[in-house]
């Protein structure tokens, strides 16, 4: 039987169908209208509250839209559970084991409310015309308090501060204000996929260095300068991508010493530094003089939300990064930063996060407990990759095996720098809707790996 809803429109200058939806959205969040509950017919709502039945129609739209509820033909729309709003639904094909994604179901709970909220704001249009080539002033300070508070960033800069389209936008940025064509760059043996294609792209001379459980090593750095003349260094100090290592307090100074004597210029991806409260200090911090610190949101608060950011070690290398900025889009887009934004400063970013972090964490306890040893760590509990070392060989076997069980894990060669230096298998846990698809995409994955094993065996 339908409910006898009869909401109360909150009052404002939204059009009439949008205080409908957020009238449905508070009940549905209050507990007045129970999961399931199936909602009175649009023409009977609309006698009910005076108004037009286009105008309840849009509303039942829209609230499926955003998730508050479905609609079934020949049945009607019924209230869905708090929890399904704006959960993800299944993808067709392999369970997607291989794109480091931040998982988006936090971010979609919010993101109509936020929409409401950001509609009312004096300054909205004034996103609509080109920004500064840095970004909006107010986005570049909400930006650096967010690394303060989510990354340990206590020094950030927001005078030294760029924002642009996602943190591979920054690396490019960065990497364009130092080095040129045919320049050699100098990163980890196995590295995020990002800095091999933008070195392709770019015409750099990428060169592996080789590394411990700690990530880069200082020893290995210093004779690669010697062997390279390279000046530039890209290092992801927190939880590396694809291994997920940390280098402790002592392993940054030791690379910040090693860069101060060789006088290297340092490009610090931090984009994961969120997922490892308690890290030590970025190397921005340790080495500021010489390290352009690049991060973004995509992978802590929403994979669309391409709001990154990239601090320059002086007044000269923001420049260069803004001429940069300037001869390729002109200015950074707007609109993902004020989402952002709004976000940091009003705390909705904090809220995200945290849940990111504790389904992060469920998941890669999740993981543990069904791949046990083959996993190396991880640093964190609440590491979104995980590592899985072995031969090149035994690493295509197992991606292979893994495929056609129906599980799709990053392409081994994807990291790779250096061959046979640091080789394995990453696993992503973000990508999959759900748990219950993670669990079996990671069963799908010990069942290839015990494959793989069995066939390593020496038969006589």
């Amino acid at each position: 039987m339908a409910a006898a809803w009869t909401p109360a429109l909150p009052d404002g200058d939204a059009p009439i169908y949008e205080r409908l939806v957020e009238a449905l959205r508070a009940d549905v969040a209050s507990g007045a209208l129970s999961a399931g509950t199936r909602l009175p017919p649009q023409r009977d709502l609309a006698h009910r509250l005076g108004l037009g039945l286009g105008t309840v129609t849009r509303a039942y739209v829209e609230a499926e839209k955003a998730g508050l509820v479905s609609a079934h033909v020949g049945r009607g729309s019924f209230v869905n559970a708090p929890g399904a709003i704006g959960a993800p639904r299944r993808r067709e094909g392999p369970i997607n084991l291989s794109q480091n994604v931040a998982l988006n179901w936090p971010a979609a709970r919010v993101i109509g409310e936020t929409m409401q909220r950001l509609r009312r704001r004096p300054d909205l249009a004034d996103h609509l015309d080109y920004s500064p080539a840095a970004g909006l002033e107010r986005h570049r300070r909400a930006a650096a308090a967010w690394l303060a508070r989510s990354a340990g960033f206590e020094t950030a800069d927001w005078t030294r501060l760029a924002c642009c389209a996602g943190a591979q936008q920054g690396l490019a940025l960065a990497f364009g204000a130092v080095a040129r064509p045919g320049d050699a760059v100098l990163c980890e043996a196995s590295t995020f996929n990002g800095i091999k294609a933008l070195a392709a792209h770019a015409g750099y001379r990428l060169k592996g260095v080789a590394m411990d459980d700690e990530g880069l090593r200082p020893d290995a750095l210093e004779a690669a300068v010697a062997a390279t003349g390279a000046r530039v260094v890209a290092v992801l100090p927190t939880l590396q991508n694809p291994t997920g290592r940390i280098m402790s307090l002592a392993r940054r100074e030791a690379i910040a010493a090693v860069a101060r004597r060789l006088d290297l210029i340092l490009i610090e991806d931090d984009i994961y530094g969120a997922y490892a409260p308690g890290a030590p200090p970025p190397l921005a911090m340790l080495a500021p003089e010489r390290t352009f610190h690049v991060s973004g949101v995509s992978k802590t608060l929403a994979p669309g939300l391409r709001a990154g950011f990239v601090i320059a070690p002086s007044d000269a290398a923001l420049e260069r990064i803004l001429e940069t900025m300037r001869a390729i889009a002109f200015a950074p887009p707007g609109f993902g930063m004020l989402i952002a934004g709004q976000w940091i400063e009003d705390g909705t970013a904090d809220t995200i996060l945290a849940e990111i972090r504790e389904e992060t964490a469920a998941r890669a306890a999740l993981a543990k407990s069904i791949l046990g040893s083959a996993i190396a760590g991880p640093a964190v509990p609440t590491a979104p990759h995980l590592w899985l070392p072995m031969s090149e060989l035994e690493a295509e076997r197992l991606a292979g095996r893994a495929l056609r069980g129906g599980a799709e894990v990053t392409p081994p060669a994807a990291p790779i720098v250096e061959p046979g230096q640091v080789t394995g298998v990453r696993l992503a846990l973000g990508a999959a809707a759900d748990r219950t698809e993670l669990e079996e995409g990671l069963r799908i994955v010990a069942a290839a790996l015990a494959d793989v094993d069995e066939r390593a065996r020496p038969v006589i």
